[in-house]
């Protein structure tokens, strides 16, 4: 559905509305008129138009009521069951607050968050004055987003002071002194109690129209105007900064995505799930950001072009006592040909053994839109790179094919759909359908293929949207095997709705709602959809499915099916993938790199899975020597390949050297992996071609006679 008929539908909905808003107190932070229509008109808007109808009743309102509490508070650390107890008339009135106009309840609840705020974080400021006691045995329970809320002031008091304590020993591990902790923690506190009387109205309105988005669906949001514009900003990737999405994750600042082309993905030093918890200006102070909301992290990321930014980062497979890690970086802007698509060739084995096997890693289904509207003859997009670089791999001789889509977010469907035609010949590629439950098919129109021979795609739980429709649409022709794990998820298409335009203001006042309006399907009827793209021979994951990926949402729309599309299946998976997985398991239960990530993910999944820390500072130096004994042991593990005649000095640079290298190569197990499993399809078709041969040659009468 077009935005443009989706605004001229709604344009009479704006004479109807009501901006009646009731007896409202005059606390510091108060709902306007202007609000109150804008709510009003979402409401309108999302009930008639969004592609999953949901009322806006009693039963929708506790559920904005409970994603409201959770936006304020997602680890239960401030109210109290009392507070709690207090806002129960609210729980089934927010629908009525919306479509009446009377705002006062949620910014009545926020009030309340402010306060509670204030006295938690003054609390924890008086504590930095007392000694702590590490060696008792007590432990810190940090991931309470589950745990039932603080029954009274003394319970949520003595969390209060377990977190205090927890943060000193973690600084206290590190190296700091008593009085260096005090400083640190000091100001932590006070910026975060400064925050916390600086929001505004739009802030708090903000917070509330976005929980009521969310609970219809996960990928429907309210953004106000500070909010829309930085969503134009991203969506131009003209933003100047690092590259790199972020979000908030208990307490941390955490790296979602990593952008392809920005400076955090070119400086290889960072990936998703380091934890930022301090961000420093040029060769200035570093500035803690632990507890910070994500949009001050940013702030403080952002800046001029070709200026450094240096963060204090908390590597994603370290424990909360890891050692840290400051990378510094060069602000800049991400650059189309730096998310370019591009290629290499991986030569595995020797002699009549040997197989090269090209890899054509793609980071985005980018295309230059604007160029294709003139009509000029070279502007780029993913398929046409990817087209040329195909041509280029067949001349240097490559035996198979291995498209790498690992952290692909998507980008163009159309995109998606041409790149698919490089690898079928003519046919549907996804399905789309719309609210009304019609179904539109997206196909490849093109005939003949850039290339016919062995072919894998490899994919993360970062590979989303176009890049699942790609994957799957391979999939269900039979013309590749899918390597790695599964991908995100995402299967739904989302448009923006300017409410400025739709009530015809002159001037902005409203903002603009990001909502779902379609959903895409593969072409055996399945649909991507929370589910994600299933591998036909798994990888190991590190990625917590928990918290990243479209299950991690607790209301993502469901995995559902529809009538297959008229495709004709091109290759038989089925059987190739049970030879394929046969040699993947004997070759990586002797691969000594593999057996490693295995064990790599084995420990960051415990870690993951702790949620309590100990206080007792003995248990937290053991653990911590623990994770630090394996990272060496790992390290020399790598350095004792080094040739041993290295002289004293250069085995120092070799040192640095090899754990960099170490650390580069650990990227590379598994799209190694994938080549060899690629090298095997081309083994196994070759072996299949060479029966059916022979096959032909008995049949036309034995094995001189010739073949036309």
């Amino acid at each position: 559905m077009k935005k443009r008929i989706i605004w001229t539908a709604l344009a009479v909905l704006c004479a109807g509305q009501t901006a009646a808003q009731g007896n409202l107190s005059a606390p510091r932070l108060a709902p306007t008129a202007d609000q109150a229509q804008t709510a009003y008109l979402s409401a309108q808007i999302l009930g008639r138009y969004h592609y999953k109808s949901v009322p806006l009743d009693d039963a929708m309102s506790e559920k904005i009521f409970d994603r409201y509490l959770k936006s304020l508070d997602p680890e239960r650390l401030f109210f109290t069951q009392a507070d709690i107890d207090s806002f129960a008339d609210a729980r089934t009135r927010l629908d009525d607050a919306i479509l009446k106009g009377n705002l006062s309840a949620p910014f009545a609840i926020f009030q309340r968050f402010e306060q509670r705020v204030t006295e938690r974080l003054t609390d924890a400021r008086e504590l930095l004055a007392r000694d702590f006691d590490f060696s008792v045995k007590e432990g810190y329970p940090y991931a309470r987003d589950k745990a039932p809320w603080p029954k009274d002031d003394a319970e949520v008091r003595d969390l209060w002071r377990k977190r205090v304590k927890n943060d000193w020993l973690r600084l206290k591990l590190a190296g700091k002194d008593d009085k260096n902790i005090r400083e640190t923690l000091g100001k932590r506190y006070d910026n975060y109690l400064t925050r916390a009387t600086r929001n505004k109205s739009e802030d708090v309105f903000q917070v509330f129209m976005n929980a009521y988005a969310m609970s219809i669906e996960p990928h429907t949001n309210y953004l106000g105007r500070s909010a829309s514009d930085d969503f134009d900003i991203s969506m131009r990737l003209s933003l100047v900064g690092i590259g790199a999405v972020l979000q908030e994750r208990d307490e941390y600042i955490t790296i979602r995505e990593l952008v392809a082309g920005g400076p955090a993905a070119r400086s290889g030093k960072l990936a998703v799930g380091d934890r930022i918890v301090g961000v420093g200006q040029g060769d200035g102070p570093i500035t803690d950001v632990v507890g910070s909301r994500v949009d001050e992290a940013v702030k403080l990321i952002r800046g001029a072009k070709d200026t450094k930014v240096v963060l204090d980062v908390l590597p994603a497979d370290a424990g909360p006592d890891g050692k840290h890690k400051l990378v510094s970086l060069v602000r800049d802007k991400i650059k189309l040909e730096e998310q370019a698509a591009s290629k290499s060739v991986i030569k595995l084995g020797e002699g009549l053994t040997a197989r090269r096997i090209g890899v054509i890693k793609l980071p985005a289904f980018y295309e230059d839109f604007e160029g294709r509207r003139r009509g000029d003859r070279d502007f780029r997009s993913a398929s046409r790179d990817v087209a040329r670089l195909v041509d280029e791999l067949r001349k240097e001789k490559v035996d198979g094919l291995l498209i790498d889509l690992r952290n692909n977010g998507g980008g163009s469907l159309r995109e998606a759909v041409e790149l698919t035609g490089l690898f079928i010949d003519k046919g549907p590629v996804v399905q789309q359908r719309r609210p009304d439950g019609q179904i539109g098919v997206e196909s490849d129109e093109r005939a003949g293929v850039a290339w016919d021979g062995p072919l894998g795609v490899l994919i993360n739980r970062g590979s989303a949207s176009a890049s699942e429709i790609f994957a799957a649409a391979l999939q269900d022709y039979g013309r590749a095997p899918i390597l790695g794990e599964a991908s995100f998820g995402k299967g739904t298409v989302q448009t923006m709705i300017d409410l400025d335009e739709v009530a015809k203001n002159p001037k902005p006042r409203f903002g603009d709602l990001k909502m779902t309006v379609a959903q895409f399907f593969r072409v055996n009827g399945g649909t991507t959809q929370l589910r994600g793209v299933v591998p036909d021979i798994a990888f190991p994951s590190i990625a917590d499915g928990d918290s990243f990926g479209e299950s991690g949402y607790d209301n993502a729309l469901p995995w559902t099916q529809i009538s297959p599309a008229d495709y004709r299946i091109v290759g038989k998976l089925g059987d190739r993938v049970a030879d394929l997985q046969r040699r993947h398991q004997a070759r990586v239960g002797k691969d000594k790199d593999f057996q490693q990530l295995l064990q790599d993910v084995a420990e960051f999944k415990r870690l993951r899975e702790a949620k309590t820390l100990s206080l007792n500072e003995a248990e937290r130096r053991k653990e911590k020597e623990r994770q630090e004994a394996r990272l060496k042991a790992r390290e020399g593990n790598k350095l004792a390949a080094l040739d041993d005649g290295l002289q004293a000095g250069e085995r120092s640079l070799a040192a640095d050297l090899a754990a960099e290298k170490a650390r580069k190569n650990a990227k590379d197990v598994l799209l190694t992996e994938a080549a060899r499993i690629v090298a095997d399809d081309a083994d196994l078709s070759a072996g299949r071609t060479q029966l059916a041969l022979r096959e032909r040659v008995e049949i036309s009468g034995g094995k001189g006679s010739s073949l036309r």
